[in-house]
């Protein structure tokens, strides 16, 4: 049901946009403990290496019990209220812009809207618009999932006043250049991905046994998110990194802080002092994360999908019986 499907015709973009929206509240519930780990593990200068003195995580379940004992269990829920801004505005926006723009190739071009690449195509432009649309709210909430004790903001409304009076407007949009870049593959890979497997799991499943179609949007999803994480997730390092820029002073408590020019200087300085695994920092939680948000978000996506339809049917058959 991702997609345009000139068959089924079941959802229109303003309930894709309902439905894509309703998904990202849900999973960003389920998954912020993740997200704020993995933010902690990229920020991170030093080694993620318990023979390291001067690590602060070095591990998952180490870091799980540090930010547990430090900052008790709210932490793992930092920046939560932007977090979730983040995730039902990206959601609704994503998914009206990919329903949309499928429905477009499949009304003005020769290309099938259920192909992978018109999926990959359409997916990597939903997303760079909806990360066009949410990128502020994004460094928002990478801040607060950020910042130690004590805290630097105290509100959404006191960090939105206090970053726009000290940094500027631009600062709301630090590192879109790399999250432009890795969006738009990974995005793409996820949609690309996720029909690939939907196509094979209905090659390979005999149709009397496709009962668990639930179970097998998850299962896709979740394959989908680790594929396209791992070969984009440098590029969320880099994102990360530079949205931190201006935010140093918070950032002391956590070990070593550096200052980056831009996306090259920035590229430049990881691979001299942290060598190529600085690359691929936080990416087991990070791929954890993944794993997990992608399969629900399309497991909750085409659940609210299937909901509205069902809706829309029943109502309609109600309205002929009348």
């Amino acid at each position: 049901m991702v997609g345009y499907d000139p068959e089924a015709k079941c959802v229109s973009s303003v309930e894709a946009a309902a439905a894509g929206s309703a998904s990202g509240l849900v999973t960003r519930v389920l998954v912020s403990p993740l997200d704020v780990i993995k933010i902690r593990f990229q920020l991170q200068i030093e080694h993620l290496s318990s023979r390291n003195p001067g690590a602060k995580y070095h591990g998952i379940l180490q870091a799980v019990q540090r930010i547990f004992q430090e900052e008790g269990l709210v932490a793992f829920w930092k920046g939560h209220v932007p977090a979730q801004f983040l995730s039902v505005g990206y959601g609704a926006v994503q998914f009206m812009a990919f329903e949309s723009l499928t429905k477009l190739v499949h009304i003005t071009t020769s290309y099938n809207a259920r192909d992978s690449f018109v999926h990959f195509v359409c997916g990597g432009l939903a997303a760079c618009t909806a990360t066009v649309a949410v990128q502020p709210v994004d460094t928002l909430r990478t801040r607060f999932a950020a910042q130690g004790e004590p805290k630097i903001y105290r509100s959404l409304r006191h960090a939105v006043v206090t970053m726009y009076r000290t940094e500027g407007p631009r600062t709301f949009y630090r590192g879109l250049t790399p999250t432009i870049i890795a969006i738009f593959p990974y995005a793409g890979l996820q949609f690309s991905f996720y029909n690939i497997l939907q196509q094979f799991s209905e090659w390979v499943i005999p149709a009397e046994g496709r009962k668990g179609g639930n179970v097998k949007n998850l299962v896709c999803g979740s394959c989908a998110g680790i594929i396209s994480k791992t070969l984009t997730y440098p590029f969320d390092l880099f994102k990360k990194r530079l949205q931190v820029g201006g935010f140093e002073h918070a950032r002391a408590a956590f070990g070593q802080v550096r200052i980056y020019q831009g996306l090259l200087d920035c590229m430049r300085q990881i691979m001299q002092e942290e060598g190529p695994g600085g690359f691929f920092k936080g990416l087991s939680p990070s791929l954890l994360k993944a794993a997990v948000s992608t399969g629900l978000v399309f497991f909750w996506y085409e659940l609210f999908c299937s909901l509205l339809c069902t809706l829309k049917n029943t109502d309609s058959t109600t309205r002929k019986d009348r």
